[in-house]
């Protein structure tokens, strides 16, 4: 019997870091907090994917010229998903102008410190742990 690989869903996100905390959404209708971004459309290149969910989920205007990968990470979906689901997020710093305010697809933003860590999915926990190890997240 052959084994499908598992699914992959391929997305990307902001990182935000002010004053040792990190910028998380929680979607309407969910009770998970997620690092800001989602799913690429199509052909849709990181950059694009990540300008236009930003854009969507926060209101905000990134600039193309300050964006900068911080590191891709993959891991299962999480508790009660699809059997053998991936997650793979490409993470990118950038400057943004505009005032943070989430959208009507977001219920509400917060900023997490290491020790909200548990309160993330599996995926996010790892950019958690490099965030806290390179001394950016408190």
């Amino acid at each position: 019997m052959s084994r499908r690989p598992p699914a992959l869903i391929d997305t990307v996100a902001w990182v935000r870091i002010e004053d040792g905390r990190i910028l998380c959404a929680r979607p309407r209708g969910k009770d998970v907090f997620y690092i800001p971004g989602g799913k690429r459309e199509g052909a849709e290149s990181d950059l694009a994917t990540l300008l236009r969910e930003i854009e969507e989920e926060l209101t905000v205007a990134l600039d193309p010229a300050s964006v900068a990968h911080v590191g891709t990470y993959e891991a299962p979906l999480g508790p009660g998903a699809p059997d053998a689901a991936v997650v793979r997020m490409a993470c990118y710093t950038a400057d943004y102008r505009g005032e943070l305010t989430p959208s009507s697809e977001i219920a509400e933003v917060a900023w997490f410190c290491y020790a909200d860590r548990a309160a993330v999915p599996p995926v996010d926990q790892l950019l958690f742990d490099d965030l806290r190890a390179a001394g950016s997240l408190a």
